[in-house]
């Protein structure tokens, strides 16, 4: 298809470059401008119409403008959108947690993963009393301080050494954060034993960004920090409620000390979370554990009404019978297309990842970690990444977020996209 783009987009994007840095909300391209979402679909300001495998970077599990998110919020907004004080909705919201997910006994609620993540450490380091947390190179944490260590470096240095991924990070911090490579169990064994008595908590993605764990990687690394009775985190942020209705916790059996929520949690609106064993999230509890324990945590939006409606509507949708069956179909019918067609091309390239959200390297071989990928052609990536939003696929610079919305008319023409992103690769 041709896309359009209109005075009017382009004078939006002349805004945009105007007032915001790099003409963006620093997550994606400044060249779309999306002006709606329904069901699996986008549309931009000049018109153009979009197959959706962003989802607002995932939030919108169910799709866009749910029918039934959508009645929830509408009632909502005309009783407050705000109060700071407890209110009925989040607290309900806290409740459907603990109820699905394994390692949930107490909930604190934030606006952003990035918070949870950060609190998350916080709350490991008050309970071991200690300052390290061990993290693998390449995992997402947020876009805190701490979270900014070792997710991208483009120079590969010696584990455990942690390299800053941003400008104006102190440079004292590096020394509080070990990394160790994703799926290598032997390595984080070696490093637990010699910073045993500084280790505070292992944080880890239980799928790291679209890189599956190997067999026995996770219970390895549940037994081990079980052992020395260090937390365990599981970021959550992009698999909770995504791979099963109690997260990647549930759909791989291992289930940690703390996790962090965010993204399907909250339908669409700011809405993260920090859940737990009880004994720790008292952390948050000054009556429970003094004053030298107490880890104050305050939000404006914490528990925002509008949000938890949301999510709410959002988890009452995926506890349908079948929903993650349709799910994961859909998606499997994505990735095998797509590698079947780049194979066909001749393009080098794995499909990688679980059905519900999965991507591409252009590269060969096995993907076992952040190392691995990094391998990948970064400029086939962005070419391709181009023929298919010029055959209306909408997507991240990686990534496909899969949605219960996507139907078989969104399936069938993203296959098609495919087919002329394997074709343009090839030549």
């Amino acid at each position: 298809m041709t896309l359009r783009a209109t005075e009017t987009e382009s004078s939006i994007v002349d805004t945009a470059r105007r007032v915001l840095p790099a003409g963006g909300f620093g997550n994606m391209s400044s060249e779309v401008v999306i002006r709606e979402g329904r069901d699996g679909r986008v549309w931009d300001v000049s018109g153009n119409e979009y197959v959706d495998f962003l989802l607002g970077s995932g939030p919108m599990l169910v799709g866009h403008a749910h029918p039934d998110v959508t009645k929830a919020v509408l009632e909502q907004v005309p009783r407050g959108t705000t109060f700071f004080a407890n209110n009925e909705h989040g607290i309900q919201l806290a409740d459907a947690v603990v109820e699905a997910v394994p390692c949930a006994e107490k909930v604190r609620f934030v606006s952003t993963g990035s918070e949870a993540d950060l609190y998350a450490m916080r709350v490991a380091r008050a309970y071991r009393k200690r300052d390290k947390i061990l993290k693998f190179e390449g995992g997402y944490h947020g876009m805190s301080d701490y979270g900014l260590m070792s997710l991208w470096p483009t120079r590969t240095g010696n584990f455990p050494q942690a390299a800053p991924d941003s400008a104006g990070i102190p440079a004292a911090l590096r020394q509080e954060m070990l990394v160790a490579p994703f799926n290598d169990l032997e390595a984080v064994s070696t490093l637990v034993a010699e910073h045993l008595s500084d280790l505070a908590g292992v944080i880890v993605e239980p799928m790291q960004r679209s890189i599956p764990p190997r067999p026995g990687f996770l219970q390895g690394l549940r037994e081990l920090t079980k052992r020395h009775d260090i937390p365990l985190i599981f970021d959550e942020v992009v698999t909770g409620f995504r791979f099963a209705y109690g997260g990647a916790q549930d759909y791989y059996g291992v289930t940690p000390d703390i996790c962090t929520l965010g993204k399907v949690v909250g339908g669409g609106f700011p809405l993260a979370a920090i859940a737990g064993r009880a004994d720790i999230m008292a952390h948050f509890d000054r009556g429970a554990v003094g004053e030298a324990g107490f880890l104050p945590q305050i939000g404006t939006l914490s528990g925002n009404p509008i949000a938890a409606v949301a999510g709410l509507a959002t988890l009452e949708v995926l506890r349908r019978p079948g929903t993650y069956e349709r799910l994961f179909a859909t998606g499997r019918t994505l990735m095998e297309g797509l590698q079947t067609r780049l194979d066909k091309a001749g393009v080098k390239a794995r499909v990688i990842g679980v059905p519900p959200l999965f991507d591409v390297v252009f590269a060969d071989g096995e993907m076992r970690d952040y190392r691995d990928t990094a391998r990948g052609d970064v400029q086939m990536m962005r070419r391709f990444n181009q023929v298919l939003r010029e055959n209306g696929v909408f997507k991240g610079d990686s990534k496909f977020y899969i949605s219960l919305a996507h139907d078989e008319r969104d399936v069938a023409t993203a296959l098609a996209a495919f087919d002329a992103a394997a074709k343009a690769l090839a030549t």
